[in-house]
């Protein structure tokens, strides 16, 4: 969807190959923001090496600084993490440490050295796995994504936020429940990643042939001024519709409508829903629900 509006924007002549291009942009901005944000999380954990460092290093330092408890910084889950090749990888690749706001990390680890949860898991001995992970889970939603300016941070330097951070969120929930689950070299599968180039091609390709099956259902409504994304996700379900045999037309409906929903105007949902009910009966009704790759049209 992203890639179609984008595309539809341009003023130049669209290259070949280039829509795949903007699409796998938009992928690699995805993990950027993964990598990111599992990178600010470790090195919040570790801080507390950093931090032992510096005060022992006072010129008259006290007890305190000379025994400050690094216990979170041999996390086990976040060795595991940190030892994970595609994460190592993505490390050297992104360079996230060269972004990192590092004043905005001592401020997260100084707040997280003053809850009674870090002082709780500091004081126990040994290493139980419940609660390695559960003090990660606390940096990562209490102290980081409950921060206006943790996330206002985010925002000024990942455009993607608002559209991929719950996915990312949840990735990297998933990774700290089973770490090594996530691979940071590539973020969808490649039957995914199969689909959406599919997907993007078909649109693009078969963009008027879509329209004339769009047009017929506006009735009263001026084709010019149909919102931009609206008539994009109209092509996209009609698409499916004729082209992707996997996909029921009702699932089809059900995700194009919750996508006009939470993209575009208010009215939106209700106006995909009714467009795109009424070509699919037509098509029923005509028996062109074939479902045929469209490059055999």
């Amino acid at each position: 969807m992203q890639t179609l509006y984008n595309l539809s924007t341009l003023e130049s002549d669209i290259k070949p190959g280039e829509p795949q291009k903007i699409l796998q942009n938009h992928f690699d901005q995805t993990r950027q923001l993964l990598v990111h944000l599992t990178y600010f999380l470790t090195e919040v954990c570790r801080y507390a090496e950093t931090d032992s460092h510096q005060r022992a290093g006072k010129h008259l330092p006290s007890f305190e600084d000379l025994h400050v408890n690094t216990k979170l910084s041999g996390n086990k889950i976040l060795w595991r993490i940190l030892e994970d090749p595609s994460f190592k990888e993505a490390l050297v690749k992104t360079k996230p440490q060269l972004t990192i706001n590092k004043d905005q990390l001592r401020r997260t680890y100084l707040r997280l050295a003053e809850t009674p949860e870090y002082k709780t898991y500091i004081s126990k001995q040994g290493r139980d796995n419940k609660e390695e992970k559960e003090i990660l889970e606390f940096v990562l939603d209490k102290l980081m994504l409950a921060d206006e300016n943790f996330t206002s941070y985010i925002e000024e330097n990942f455009s993607n936020w608002d559209d991929d951070g719950e996915m990312v969120i949840q990735l990297l929930v998933n990774l700290l429940q089973k770490p090594g689950s996530a691979d940071f070299k590539e973020m969808i599968s490649g039957e995914k990643k199969d689909f959406a180039i599919n997907l993007l091609k078909t649109v693009h390709e078969k963009s008027e042939h879509l329209q004339t099956l769009i047009i017929p259902k506006l009735k009263n409504w001026d084709p010019e001024r149909i919102a931009l994304l609206d008539m994009i996700l109209m092509k996209m379900g009609v698409a499916e519709f004729l082209y992707f045999e996997t996909i029921p037309p009702k699932v089809t409906i059900n995700e194009y409508i919750d996508l006009a929903k939470e993209y575009s105007t208010p009215q939106s949902g209700q106006f995909v829903n009714g467009i795109l009910d009424n070509i699919h009966k037509e098509l029923v009704a005509e028996g062109k629900m074939q479902k045929v790759d469209y490059k055999k049209v």
